[in-house]
């Protein structure tokens, strides 16, 4: 995650407004006991593009070992820190 890319700098945040979204080449997928999908990060500057209900689109940006949990309803839970860039 370079500092001159732009967007801002989240903290662990969850959103249950996911419609869609669409992984990078940069990831690794398992499933959990509880049921979640869980998507951890390969590389630096991992992409995730993700359309929210609303029509809001965003890109995030992970460091290698960030995570992304997703579960039933469409609930996304993202790990810290992670740099979020509106599209």
């Amino acid at each position: 995650m370079s500092k001159s890319e732009p967007g801002r700098v989240e903290n662990q945040v969850y959103s249950n407004r996911v419609l869609r979204s669409e992984f990078d080449r940069n990831w690794r997928t398992v499933l959990s006991s509880a049921g979640y999908v869980i998507y951890i990060a390969t590389a630096n500057n991992a992409k995730v593009d993700v359309i929210l209900a609303g029509g809001l689109s965003k890109r995030l940006i992970f460091n290698k070992g960030g995570r992304v949990l997703v579960g039933g309803g469409g609930t996304s839970h993202y790990s810290k820190p992670h740099r979020a860039i509106n599209l």
